[in-house]
């Protein structure tokens, strides 16, 4: 499960996809529906918001914004849209790290996204808008192969 903290704009069709879908399977998790995932490093930072499922649902909410300017479809009645009044932070050193791993994954699957983003520079790569950008490196939970 990756819940980027990237703006969607920068996924691939096949990113944007599976981060709908494993958002939704987050927001499951968080509504106490299912129980696969519950501990998931990714599902950290939306646990310690007051209220998470609504943090969820605006994150999804910004995921579908992105689909539908993109001509796709999905289907909005899983979650409940709304703007999120007050962002939560994410640490530029999070957003670099995600976008380095973006990048190495549409290098692989996405050739014409990769030349799109590569030269981006990294004080420029934008947040899901639930987030706002912070000084500081990693953040803890993400899974590096840090020793």
């Amino acid at each position: 499960m990756r819940l980027w903290s990237l703006h969607p704009r920068y996924l691939d069709a096949k990113g944007l996809v599976s981060l709908w879908r494993e958002g939704l399977l987050a927001k499951m998790v968080l509504e106490g529906r299912l129980k696969g995932y519950a501990r998931h490093p990714q599902l950290i930072r939306f646990r310690r918001h007051e209220r998470p499922v609504v943090l969820m649902n605006a994150y999804l909410y910004q995921i579908y914004l992105e689909a539908r300017r993109r001509g796709y479809n999905f289907d909005p009645s899983k979650i409940e849209p709304l703007i999120l009044e007050g962002e939560i932070a994410v640490t530029r050193g999070q957003l670099e790290f995600e976008f380095r791993h973006l990048l190495e994954k549409l290098r692989k699957r996405d050739r014409k996204k990769f030349g799109e983003l590569k030269d981006l520079p990294s004080g420029s790569i934008e947040p899901n808008p639930v987030f706002r950008p912070t000084e500081g490196g990693v953040e803890e939970w993400e899974r590096t192969k840090r020793a």
